[in-house]
């Protein structure tokens, strides 16, 4: 396929896909595990946080959590897809790619808040934020970046959170009909 001049190319469009995989395989890892260790301290530490909440991140196992993930990267894959079909201009790619980047900040949030490891706080400096910034910077560059307003870091914030329900609320229901 021939590139147009300010195309931004394969790694800015597809990277996110790889990036977002190598993130979310950390916390595929990690997300049991953490959840076992860490969730009868933080009950302690936070006694304000209802019961409910406790309850529901207890609820989550391994094989709802990896299958949310998997029906997030058809989510991201298909973010990625539109974004290089239109060479980077794609405005759910850059949303995605926004609330990627979001999402990494709210993982060091968690992080700082919980004066610890969170799962994903590890990838996120070395994988989210890198790529993130890399490729707005290549789009910008190419000139395909669209301006980014309160509103749109507000639309990336509301993406990934919403994608995140989604997600487990599917998976919930596939594992249930098994």
């Amino acid at each position: 396929m021939k590139r147009e001049p300010n195309d931004p190319g394969v790694t800015v469009t597809w990277g996110l896909l790889a990036a977002w995989a190598l993130h979310d395989t950390e916390e595929v890892v990690m997300v049991p595990r953490w959840v076992r260790s860490q969730v009868p301290e933080l009950r302690k530490r936070f006694p304000r946080v209802p019961e409910t909440a406790w309850r529901r991140l207890e609820s989550v196992d391994a094989r709802e959590f990896t299958t949310a993930v998997a029906a997030m990267a058809v989510m991201v894959a298909a973010a990625a897809a539109d974004g290089h079909r239109t060479g980077g201009r794609s405005a759910v790619y850059q949303t995605a790619l926004n609330a990627f980047g979001l999402h990494g900040l709210v993982h060091l949030a968690q992080a700082a808040a919980l004066r610890g490891y969170t799962p994903g706080s590890a990838t996120t400096p070395l994988v989210v934020l890198p790529f993130t910034v890399w490729a707005r910077g290549r789009l910008r560059r190419s000139g395909v970046l669209r301006p980014t307003r309160p509103r749109d870091l507000a639309q990336g914030l509301g993406f990934a959170a919403a994608a995140a329900v989604a997600t487990h609320a599917l998976a919930q229901g596939v594992l249930r009909r098994r």
